[in-house]
């Protein structure tokens, strides 16, 4: 027997959501499968998609590796780039598409002697600040690789630093930068995340880049279209989170229950400990009256998450007992609103996973 805590991936739902990124898009798309597939397994991820995706996107070699290894053919973009010069004959050897963003690794890349083909993801600051090669130096850079006799492509790219904010006007100022600088550079274009991908029409390209939305996170956040639909209406959660009930009590009107007794019963209360708590990836930070489903019935989450395990308000659900399956977040509930409710994003929550047992269903290889 396992400690009854579950990660419930569904393939399925994993390749509907690239479809529905890619109809939103047109073009083609990468899927962004870095960080461990943002918790969901980056090799059984990319080995559903195997057949029909239009390539991978990962941080580094190291992943990049994982997938290859794995049987992963398709096209694999290193997001990062490269860290040190030394890795390029590696990149080669697995022909891996590499985003170069700093003047030193258009040096490295230029002083080396290919000896097959590259493919080369430049990308541009327009805007976000992190990295990238500079508007009024962007010609210039995408002139010299060019000019090198095995550059084999040079896709023109930029990332957006505000575009799951549909009111903001950043992401235009970054469209309007970024097309300025390359006006007049005939070369295939990628600019959409997910959110610009599901929400800014005049980013769309030749290349997108989903990342949060192929797992079924709204990168939007409840934010709605002109008709009022949700603008991750479309999107199925992938990862359904599981523990399950390992011990009820009923404590009298006055009890608190756990660390710090935060929680105080203001009548008598059935409690359900479940099996998850912060070691697991299931935030400390998660206040009372945060959102799980019981056996398919919605009630909350009472006092302070421990490091193996929290508990849950049964008291209202009758039915409830040793094994009930809980579900801490997936379809019932999202984890967009467990995320809400602890001050960060489902990013997070996803990657942060662990201890689960993960369990595999629908497509695979």
């Amino acid at each position: 027997m396992s400690r009854p805590l579950v990660a419930r991936i569904r393939l399925d739902a994993f390749c509907h959501n690239y479809r529905v990124a890619k109809e939103a898009h047109g073009g083609q798309a990468l899927a962004v499968v870095k960080a461990n597939a943002y918790g969901h397994g980056a090799v059984q991820c990319a080995q559903a998609l195997a057949d029909e995706a239009d390539g991978f996107a990962v941080a580094s070699i190291e992943e990049a590796l994982i997938l290859r290894e794995a049987g992963i053919t398709a096209p694999i973009l290193l997001l990062e780039g490269f860290f040190e010069a030394s890795e390029l004959p590696e990149i080669q050897a697995q022909d891996l598409w590499v985003v170069i963003h700093q003047p030193w690794q258009v040096d490295a890349l230029m002083a080396m002697q290919l000896s097959r083909p590259i493919t080369v993801w430049l990308k541009m600051d327009s805007g976000m600040h992190r990295v990238g090669i500079a508007p009024d130096q962007y010609r210039a850079t995408y002139e010299r690789l060019k000019g090198h006799p095995l550059i084999a492509q040079i896709v023109l790219m930029s990332h957006f630093a505000r575009a799951d904010e549909t009111t903001s006007p950043h992401p235009l100022q970054q469209v309007d930068i970024f097309r300025a600088a390359t006006a007049g550079i005939s070369a295939p274009v990628s600019l959409s995340n997910s959110a610009a991908v599901l929400g800014w029409s005049g980013a769309r390209t030749d290349w997108a880049r989903p990342g949060i939305m192929l797992y079924g996170a709204d990168p939007f956040v409840g934010q709605r279209d002109a008709t009022g639909a949700p603008l991750g209406e479309r999107l199925r959660p992938v990862m359904q989170l599981e523990g399950a009930v390992i011990s009820v009590r009923t404590i009298a009107c006055g009890e608190p229950v756990g660390y710090g007794g935060t929680f105080v019963a203001e009548r008598p209360t059935r409690v359900g400990v479940v099996s998850c708590g912060y070691a697991d990836g299931y935030p400390r930070t998660a206040p009372t009256g945060t959102p799980v489903a019981v056996d398919g019935q919605l009630t909350r989450l009472i006092g302070r998450v421990s490091m193996d395990m929290l508990t849950v308000d049964l008291t209202d659900l009758p039915q409830a007992d040793l094994g009930s399956r809980v579900e801490l977040w997936g379809d019932q509930v999202p984890v967009n609103e467990v995320a809400s409710r602890v001050g960060t994003i489902a990013y997070e929550l996803l990657c942060n996973v662990k201890r689960a047992r993960f369990v595999y269903s629908g497509t695979s290889h």
